[in-house]
């Protein structure tokens, strides 16, 4: 806590809330960083936020976890998906065991090979993804200074998209 001028009391630290660090690639700026995972299609299926400066593999068995239960034709819902494709940033023995333990099968990319490891033909689908959140502006620079009002229309977003693939399907079959 730090006393301002006019003797409030203030944490120069939660200004922004605990989902903000400092931006590796921006100036050590706060901001947030968003961790998806989506279907083959690019329908989101989980979202998270947190800190610019969060690792993404630190998230990545939280959003595997965080997937709702899908209730298909018949049986039981599903709740997990039969692989997970990743980037570098989500190589780590502790990731792909975690998949392996929830019987998944991990295609990560491995760090430190040369690039063309061929997940680039399906890795566009979470891009489009993310281009489609950027589409609406209060996602695209985080203005709200409460997390849960940014979480709110970040779940919004990820509705409307839902909304619209699901609208798409329906008119064309």
């Amino acid at each position: 806590m730090v006393a301002d001028r006019r003797g409030r009391q203030f944490d120069p630290g939660s200004f922004w809330g605990r989902q903000t660090g400092p931006n590796p690639t921006d100036r050590a700026k706060l901001g947030s960083k968003r961790h998806l995972i989506c279907d083959g299609r690019g329908v989101p299926l989980a979202v998270k936020l947190t800190g610019a400066n969060r690792n993404d593999s630190q998230q990545a068995l939280a959003l595997v976890d965080a997937i709702p239960r899908l209730q298909g034709e018949r049986g039981r819902p599903r709740h997990r998906p039969d692989c997970v494709l990743g980037d570098r940033g989500y190589d780590a023995e502790s990731i792909r065991q975690g998949l392996r333990d929830r019987r998944i099968n991990p295609f990560l990319a491995k760090r430190n090979t040369e690039h063309g490891s061929g997940l680039g033909r399906w890795r566009w689908v979470i891009e489009r993804t993310f281009a489609w959140l950027n589409q609406f502006r209060r996602l695209r620079v985080r203005y709200e200074k409460r997390v849960d009002i940014h979480e709110a229309f970040l779940s919004l977003g990820c509705a409307l998209i839902c909304w619209r693939f699901l609208r798409a399907n329906w008119m064309t079959g």
